[in-house]
């Protein structure tokens, strides 16, 4: 994770928003508690991971502000795309499209019917190549007063 946020948003923020980004992002272990998060591996090595949600909270790891553990209505609610990171050893190979696919068809089993996340400027293309789209975007502030652009995706799962 600290690698992909380090190394893959480079080309996106400046380094005081690449800095802040930290603050921002990072695993949130309620993915894991909840069974949603999925790693691939290959040849030995982490090549990415990330995960869903059925919980309120549209990202940030365990240290962030704000979080909301409230489950969601499949019926009125999208689920969350949350805590995407692919190593930048494996960059566009597929890892981290083969995660979206996991974590859309396990949301659509649980009877969602959308799902939404928090993307990064450095994601986006790949949720757009997805089928993604930008709800909007916004800033998420840091505790040192560094706004980090995301930007609000969605996708109906039907």
């Amino acid at each position: 994770m600290g690698r992909a946020i380090g190394e893959l948003q480079a080309g996106f923020l400046t380094p005081d928003q690449l800095a802040a980004s930290y603050e921002v992002m990072g695993l949130d272990t309620q993915l894991v508690a909840d069974r949603t998060y999925f790693v691939v591996e290959a040849h030995g090595a982490l090549a990415g991971c990330g995960g869903w949600s059925r919980r309120a909270t549209l990202f940030g790891g365990d240290h962030s502000k704000g979080r909301d553990a409230a489950l969601l209505d499949p019926a009125v609610d999208a689920a969350r795309i949350r805590a995407m990171y692919t190593s930048p050893d494996f960059t566009r190979r597929g890892v981290g499209r083969m995660i979206l696919d996991a974590c859309e068809a396990a949301a659509r089993a649980e009877g969602f019917g959308r799902c939404e996340m928090a993307a990064t400027l450095a994601g986006e293309p790949l949720y757009k190549a997805c089928g993604y789209a930008v709800i909007e975007p916004f800033e998420s502030v840091t505790s040192t007063g560094v706004a980090v652009p995301l930007k609000r995706m969605g996708k109906a799962l039907t």
